[in-house]
This record gives C-alpha cells, structure tokens and sequence, in this order.
C-alpha cells in the first residue's frame, strides 16, 4: 500500500476539478498533504466544496487557495501560504501542472461541411422523417458514447478567430507558467530533496484539431520546459516528466467544440472501450510520486490504456 512521508506536500495548480482534484483526493488518501490553487467564482464553489471535503476528511494538512496562479501576485501569495502551512520540516514532493485556461478558437474561417448535412438529409428522406429528427437523434447517440455519429455532426467553432494575443495567453497559462513556480519553490527552499514535477499534454500535441492550435502549441511549449527542467534541476533532485493522458471527460474537454464526437471516438477506439478517467491518470501520478519512480525523468510517459496506439 502507498503510504507517503507526512511532512510531504503536493502543490496542484488547477485542482479544483478534473485531473488536479482527483491527483489531490489520491495523495491524501495515501498521507500527502495538498495545496490546491484554483480560480473559481463564488457560485461555483457549492458544487467545488464537497470534492475539498473529501480531501478535508483524509485528516491531512489541506489549504485551497481560489486565486490567479498565472500572475506573480498570486504566485507570491500561494508560496507564503504554502511555506506558513508546512512549517519547517514541510517540502513540496510534487508540483502538479493542470491549469486549464486556453484559448479554442480557430485559425481559419469555418467552411459549412456540406457533406454532412447531405448525410443527414438523405437518410432522413431513406427513413421518411424530417432532417431536424436525424440530427436530434445523433446528438443523442454521441451523448451515448456511439462513436460512428461523430461523422454526421460536425462541431461549430464560431466566426471570431484566433489572434496573436490569445495565442500568447494560452501558452503562457498552459504552456510556459510552469518555469516560474519550479524557479520560485527552489529559490525559496520549498521542495523536497528528491520531488517530482509533472504536466499534463493531450494527443493534440502531435494531431492537428480545429479549435485547438493555441492549446496544441502551449502543449509544445510545456513538454518543451519540462525536458529542460529535468536535465537543468536535475542536480537540485527534481525529476520532470509530461503524462499524456488520454480523451477524459472533464469540465475542460467540455469547452472543445466537438468533443462529444472527441470522446465517442476515443471510447470506440480504446482498447478497452472506455474513456480515461481522471482518477486512473491519479493513481499514475501517484505512482510517480514513490521513491521506485525516482529515475523516471524528462519523459513523455501515455497513460491512455493504449489508445495513442489503437486503429480507429
């Protein structure tokens, strides 16, 4: 069973759903105390406070912080608060990185897919029933996980494009910010001897998705710092990796156009016809967090069930 040291800190950036809460809900279990960074508003922390209280109830050390972890204000607050929380014999064993906040506009006008809604139309008037009829039962069917309806459907992305400002913004938030934390805790002494740094990319890093160039490339930019964290910290203790996990349902999948087609291919090609949970990627951080995962560094490590290798 993984029981881990008690003066031992997870720092999560994005934890208040997703990846990030189910990470800070695995390490409590096993003993490790949490400091969650989240940017919420007040309406939505009815719905937030029950996941913090389970945290809450493990009995370890727990601060949640609602504030901007991208500016240095908030960056400033956070490890004031952190190094006041664990007291002298504290340190940050692991900085999980799973801010969500990109950008999915696209590049390029959207060009209507006449294909599809000839589709439609035509197996509406095979079937005898109005086209309105068919695309209702389609968006029904993808709801449902039915992956071959994602070909009748295809997502809107809008008319407002992509501009060099949201590019930027989405790469620093998601990509970049990364650096600065890891500089800060090591410049104020606050990780552990031997700690663990980890980021989360997508399939999108490689694959192309409308809607998702800002993020595709502040993927680029996160694994890019994470294998220059790992060889340039690496005399610090600090081990940097990047998990790929594969298409999850999350409140952040949610916001890509199209990703109810996203997740019913994804759950028709995996191997094991299901979706990633967030709670599979957790017991995997979990596992990178044990002294056994201390010569795993600089890597891109898949935690997909296979799917990254699976024909669809």
């Amino acid at each position: 069973m993984i029981e881990f040291d008690r003066a031992h800190w997870a720092l999560i950036l994005g934890g208040s759903s997703g990846f990030g809460l189910a990470t800070a809900q695995k390490v409590a279990r096993h003993g490790m105390n949490v400091m969650v960074v989240h940017r919420d508003r007040r309406g939505a922390m009815a719905r937030i406070e029950p996941g913090f209280d389970r945290i809450r109830a493990t009995g370890v050390g727990f601060r949640a912080l609602n504030l901007d972890a991208l500016s240095p204000e908030g960056r400033a607050a956070t490890l004031t608060e952190l190094a006041a929380a664990m007291g002298d014999r504290g340190r940050v064993r692991l900085l999980l990185h799973s801010i969500a906040f990109g950008n999915l506009k696209p590049i390029a006008p959207d060009i209507p897919d006449r294909r599809s809604a000839e589709a439609v139309a035509q197996l509406a008037a095979e079937l005898g029933v109005p086209a309105a009829s068919v695309q209702g039962a389609i968006g029904r069917l993808l709801e449902r996980g039915v992956g071959f309806a994602h070909a009748l459907q295809p997502a809107s992305y809008g008319d407002v494009l992509l501009d060099e400002e949201d590019m930027a913004r989405t790469i620093h938030a998601m990509g970049t910010s990364l650096l600065a934390w890891v500089q800060d805790l090591h410049r104020l002494g606050l990780f552990a001897a031997d700690a663990r740094v980890l980021g989360l990319t997508s399939e999108g890093n490689t694959t192309a998705w409308k809607g998702y160039a800002a993020v595709a490339a502040a993927k680029a930019a996160l694994e890019s710092v994470s294998r220059a964290i790992a060889v340039e910290y690496a005399p610090c203790g600090i081990r940097s990796n990047i998990i790929q996990a594969g298409v999850t349902p999350t409140p952040a999948l949610k916001l890509i156009p199209g990703s109810a087609a996203m997740q019913a291919v994804a759950q028709r090609r995996n191997p094991f016809r299901r979706t990633t949970t967030p709670e599979a990627v957790a017991d995997f951080i979990a596992l990178m967090c044990l002294d056994e995962a201390a010569w795993v560094n600089g890597a891109l490590i898949r935690v997909d069930g296979g799917e990254h290798i699976a024909p669809l």
